[in-house]
C-alpha cells in the first residue's frame, strides 16, 4: 500500500489483514476445480451479490441461484418507501413531485433497478397505494 494513503483493514474479529497475501494479491482467480457446484460473493456497488452454480456432468449449468442486493435490501426498501410516504403525503393528496420523492425512497438502495425496468420495458412501473389511518384504501396511482 502507498505510503501517502493508508488504510486498516479489519476482519470480523477485528484483527488487521491488508498485510495477508490474500487480500493484496493480484492473483484474484482461483485455479478451475472439478465439475460440480461452486459459489461466488463479492460485494458489488449495490450490496452483496451471491452466486451459486450446479454443473451436470457435461459442464451445464443445471441449477443457478443468484441472491442480490436488491433481495438482501428488501426489507429495507419496504420500510424505507413506507416511511417517505407517511412524511410527504396528506390528506390523500399526491403530486407528480410527491411520487418522485417517493420513489427516491428505493433508487437509494438500488438505482439500477429504474434503469434496468427503463431498458427492459421503456418505462418504469411504479404503483403506489394509500391508506388512511384505519387501513382502509384511499387511492392507487399507477404510472
Amino acid at each position: 500500500m502507498s505510503q501517502t494513503h493508508r488504510t486498516t483493514i479489519r476482519g470480523r474479529k477485528g484483527r488487521r489483514i491488508e498485510h495477508r497475501r490474500e487480500i493484496t494479491s493480484k492473483d484474484i482467480r482461483n485455479e478451475v476445480g472439478s465439475l460440480g457446484e461452486g459459489v461466488g460473493i463479492v460485494e458489488a456497488a449495490r450490496g452483496t451479490l451471491i452466486h451459486h452454480y450446479q454443473l451436470d456432468e457435461d459442464a451445464l449449468i443445471k441449477k443457478v441461484n443468484l441472491i442480490v442486493a436488491t433481495t438482501n435490501n428488501a426489507s429495507a426498501i419496504c420500510m424505507s418507501i413506507r416511511d417517505a410516504a407517511k412524511g410527504l403525503i396528506h390528506g390523500g393528496e399526491v403530486s407528480e413531485e410527491i411520487l418522485n420523492m417517493v420513489e427516491m425512497a428505493f433508487r437509494a438502495y438500488d438505482p439500477c433497478w429504474a434503469c434496468a425496468t427503463h431498458f427492459a420495458i421503456g418505462q418504469m412501473p411504479f404503483e403506489l397505494k394509500i391508506y388512511s389511518h384505519n387501513k382502509k384504501l384511499l387511492k392507487t396511482l399507477k404510472r
